[in-house]
């Protein structure tokens, strides 16, 4: 479904009030205010507040899939140039958009979990495994990945590294002395460190070349 100007103005304006205050406790007064919009609009346009986090859900999944699909699609590249480069676009959405990604964090760990985001929630993880599988599948075929390769701890070796170095960004300051650099600058050197991180961890796991030589 496509949105017009408004209904996207009034998506990320939930997105960023979802993010600081959680599901339930953002009211559509509060969005309506936020955005600067009658609540009667919201509910012309979505029905509910449920229905609205549904289209935040369906619009990032969407911009998601289309990237990744696009990916899948591109021959000049191998199995492992193709997981690199997943491995960067998983890094930049995250770090791109850590609103949704703090809706995805307080949702998994809250008490008191909203039916329909915990399945909006599993679906978007049953994709990003869905896709693993393929790239997997696509190099064990071609001879460049192992046989023996545990899709579940890829799949969270590779999203947990990620979750935790956004949610422990203080820390990690801290403790590489870097508290003297801008936001901007923290922010793509840590986007660096991760991507550089990870694509040597994953070649050293899933490749045949790391294996043979041990």
């Amino acid at each position: 479904m496509e949105y017009n100007v408004k209904q996207l103005q009034i998506i990320e304006v939930a997105e960023r009030l979802f993010s600081q205050k959680g599901f339930a406790g953002t009211s559509v007064r509060d969005i309506a205010q936020e955005a600067d919009v009658n609540v009667s609009m919201i509910s012309y346009y979505f029905g509910s507040k449920e229905k609205l986090i549904e289209a935040l859900f369906q619009l990032r999944m969407a911009e998601s899939s289309s990237r990744l699909e696009t990916l899948m699609m591109v021959s000049e590249l191998s199995a492992l140039q193709k997981f690199n480069v997943f491995i960067d676009s998983v890094i930049d959405r995250l770090m791109g958009n850590q609103c949704f990604h703090n809706i995805m964090l307080r949702e998994q760990l809250s008490s008191e979990r909203t039916p329909v985001i915990s399945e909006y929630i599993r679906g978007l993880k049953m994709r990003n495994v869905e896709l693993i599988k393929r790239m997997i599948r696509e190099g064990q075929d071609a001879g460049d990945f192992r046989k023996d390769i545990n899709v579940s701890l890829v799949t969270t070796t590779l999203y947990g590294t990620v979750n935790y170095a956004i949610a422990t960004q203080d820390f990690y300051k801290i403790l590489n002395g870097l508290e003297h650099q801008s936001d901007e600058e923290f922010q793509k050197h840590l986007r660096n460190e991760l991507s550089q991180h990870l694509k040597n961890l994953f070649k050293s796991t899933i490749t045949n070349e790391h294996h043979i030589q041990n």
